[in-house]
């Protein structure tokens, strides 16, 4: 583990002091450069992360958002497991979080109270994936890999109840 980690790599000045096994330190990096790479204005992303701002995520050909509570979304991706959710952004002082999901998300979610689906060209305010900026972090695989939360399992675990949960042999 490191005590401390710095990461001009990626032109952020912060020094994480946390104790981050390399490997989640590492993945870290790699969704941070994915986000950026999916982004419209990668340089207005860098500038914000760089004096500790949220930055610009618009919803466009690469992801949808999906807006629910927070106690809602720590039971759902409880339901679904670590291994089938995407990333997960928290804004923890205001309890809602923001699931980016598939770009040709359909209707999967529609008949959900719970989950407010924003529009393509919607804008996310969001923190660097190497560190929490004003009470927002990242939750879920943000890890360079491109997983989105498959729809039809959010759904699931945010219906009434939190629907069926899922059999252990689907997990394989």
């Amino acid at each position: 583990m490191r005590a401390i980690v710095a990461l001009p790599r990626n032109r952020i000045s912060t020094v994480l002091v946390m104790a981050i096994p390399p490997t989640r330190v590492a993945q870290r990096e790699a969704g941070q450069e994915w986000l950026l790479s999916h982004s419209d204005h990668p340089a207005d992303l860098l500038a914000a992360w760089d004096v500790d701002t949220l930055g610009p995520l618009a919803t466009d050909r690469h992801w949808r958002v999906g807006e629910a509570p927070l106690a809602l979304s720590m039971d759902a991706m409880t339901r679904i497991g670590s291994r089938r959710c995407g990333p997960v952004l928290a804004d923890v002082p205001n309890l809602v979080t923001w699931w980016l999901l598939p770009p040709d998300l359909g209707d999967e979610l529609a008949d959900l109270r719970q989950i407010t689906i924003h529009p393509i060209g919607w804008e996310l305010r969001a923190p660097a994936a190497v560190h929490p900026i004003r009470g927002r972090v990242w939750l879920g695989t943000l890890d360079g890999s491109g997983q989105l939360t498959d729809p039809v399992l959010l759904g699931a675990a945010l219906g009434p109840g939190g629907g069926p949960r899922i059999p252990a042999e689907a997990l394989g």
